[in-house]
């Protein structure tokens, strides 16, 4: 493989740049510091992400005709990873342009795609993933929440949980129980729900670092039209890999670059943090430590190469994006424990606190972090994943 950009790519690379200094909001970096909630900057967010479509970066893999750019998916990568390198708002959207909008391209009618890939693309509506349930979350197969054919619909009851943005989501893509006597992998069918009809109720679930990013959903007799099946009924289990193989491939585009500056950012305050009276950059233990974490820095980067060489060759994710999700998590876990150790007691001043840290960013991190080897898919499934397609084990059952 080939580490070095084209001229093509160089070129696209450039014209992020270009685009990205002169329309990042001018007020972005001023509004971290203002401790606002996610909930508050969400709708400031929202015009970020119009603004990213109308300048026609969004959704820049995905086909012309769908609104995309048409682009090559390593032009994607390139985007994602100068966006993260200038410190660009993030899109609230995030969802849908990742995960359902590449589901829906390979996966829905046409009828599908019309109504919904340019709203994903701009914004103007919000998707979250309706997987896990409460006794069915490593083990998604398992999942109860049930969709019973009545006439022209689906009538779907259940329950969901640790439902990412779902307190801000118009559309949720929900993996549902169509067929009960079926083997549990095969009686599963993906809809496509309406997140404001009668019946869907979101409940927030606080987390440790305050904001409430995961919910739980509840489905009492919510009516889903039959043109809103995504693939076919019953055949949810392939639709529904499709999109963590794309959340697995992906997510780790952006972040190698993210973790590189909080990377920078460290070493730049501990060389100005003292240990026994000298810098906590001349303590060899210390070093020792951010020697490491820079090498699997790389090392992720390196990774992330991998797997979009795969994805660009064969058109589908593959098993890397299990690896990738291992490392990524469990290094940030690494991370940012060494983050504490080199910021001592600076590092537990959260926002607010008098002498903490960059607005209290460090000791947020620090708890974010607890999420990571859970959420998109635990390190135990997906070392399940590699053990068994990557190495050629016996399934785990």
């Amino acid at each position: 493989m080939d580490l070095n950009l084209t001229p093509q790519e160089v070129e696209f690379r450039d014209a992020v740049r270009v685009w990205l200094r002169a329309n990042i909001p001018p007020d972005w970096a001023d509004r971290q510091l203002l401790g606002e909630t996610m909930e508050t900057r969400f709708e400031y967010l929202r015009a970020w992400q119009r603004k990213v479509y109308e300048g026609g970066w969004a959704g820049i893999s995905w086909p012309k005709e769908y609104g995309g750019r048409g682009a090559t998916l390593m032009e994607q990568v390139i985007f994602t990873e100068e966006m993260a390198r200038a410190g660009a708002p993030t899109m609230p959207g995030v969802l849908g342009l990742l995960l359902v909008g590449p589901t829906l391209i390979a996966f829905g009618t046409e009828a599908q795609k019309q109504r919904h890939l340019a709203r994903i693309l701009s914004g103007e509506e919000i998707w979250c993933q309706g997987f896990s349930e409460p006794n069915a979350g490593s083990d998604l197969a398992a999942l109860r929440t049930e969709a019973v054919l009545d006439g022209d619909a689906f009538i779907v009851n259940g329950q969901k949980v640790w439902t990412s943005y779902g307190w801000a989501s118009d559309w949720c893509e929900l993996v549902v129980r169509t067929d009960p006597a079926a083997p549990k992998h095969k009686g599963l069918t993906v809809l496509l729900v309406d997140m404001h009809s009668p019946g869907v109720e979101v409940r927030p679930l606080r987390q440790m670092t305050g904001e409430s990013e995961f919910n739980e959903l509840f489905f009492r007799d919510v009516r889903v039209p039959l043109g809103n099946v995504v693939g076919r009924v019953n055949d949810g289990w392939n639709v529904a890999l499709g999109t963590l193989m794309h959340e697995r491939a992906t997510l780790g585009a952006g972040i190698q670059v993210t973790y590189r500056r909080m990377f920078d950012r460290l070493v730049e305050l501990a060389r100005n943090i003292e240990r026994n009276g000298r810098p906590a950059t001349e303590d060899p233990v210390l070093r020792q430590k951010l020697a490491q974490s820079y090498a699997e820095i790389e090392i992720l980067r390196l990774n992330q190469m991998r797997s979009t060489s795969r994805v660009s060759r064969t058109g589908v994710p593959g098993p890397e994006g299990s690896i990738q999700k291992i490392f990524w998590s469990e290094l940030n876990q690494r991370f940012q424990q060494v983050a504490s150790e080199v910021l001592g007691p600076y590092a537990q001043l959260t926002r607010g606190a008098p002498g903490a840290l960059d607005q209290g960013q460090w000791a947020y991190s620090y708890l974010r972090a607890r999420d990571n080897t859970i959420e998109a898919g635990t390190s135990e499934i997906q070392r399940n994943i590699v053990g068994h397609f990557v190495l050629g084990l016996p399934k785990s059952y």
